[in-house]
């Protein structure tokens, strides 16, 4: 299969929601608390577009993955409870999904190397996420790919794991 990662368009739109829906059925089904309060949302999705903040990872014209990227723009990650590993300018990523078709590919570990080599590109040597207490998946993710637990971050009034990747310059 011949991945490729870029900024998603309107067009991509509705294979995204699509796929995020079923994530959150997912996370759901698994008995987790994460997106199960009308968040993520078709509106989000379309901000992070207009924002030039969504990507997708396509398998040809199929869209097996989707994640929004930001730099330094996420208010919340200055509230931490604990301490970050850096204090510059940093990489942020949110809404991971991968679709259930790709499901257990290491999809998501792909994508996110993609967000590492967009840090790099951008001169940026840091890359900070979050996610619930319970969603083991993403936790695993985030020791398998190097990342360290820095505390906990709130969102919409629940606490949430931090982490942070420092990159090699």
């Amino acid at each position: 299969m011949q991945y490729s990662f870029r900024k998603a368009t309107e067009k991509d739109l509705n294979q995204v929601w699509d796929i995020l829906q079923d994530a959150i059925k997912r996370r759901r089904e698994e008995g987790s608390n994460q997106w199960q309060d009308g968040y993520p949302n078709a509106e989000v999705i379309q901000k992070d577009v207009e924002k030039d903040g969504g990507y997708v990872l396509t398998d040809g014209e199929t869209i097996a993955g989707y994640c929004a990227i930001f730099i330094n723009d996420e208010p919340e990650y200055a509230n931490i409870k604990g301490e970050w590993l850096t204090d510059g300018d940093f990489v942020l990523y949110h809404r991971v999904a991968i679709s259930e078709k790709y499901l257990g590919q290491g999809l998501a570990q792909r994508m996110l190397r993609h967000v590492e080599d967009f840090a790099r590109t951008s001169n940026i040597w840091s890359v900070k996420a979050d996610t619930n207490f319970d969603n083991i998946g993403m936790l695993r993710i985030f020791e398998k790919m190097g990342y360290t637990y820095c505390g906990e971050v709130t969102f919409r009034g629940s606490a949430r794991k931090a982490f942070e990747k420092v990159l090699d310059e």
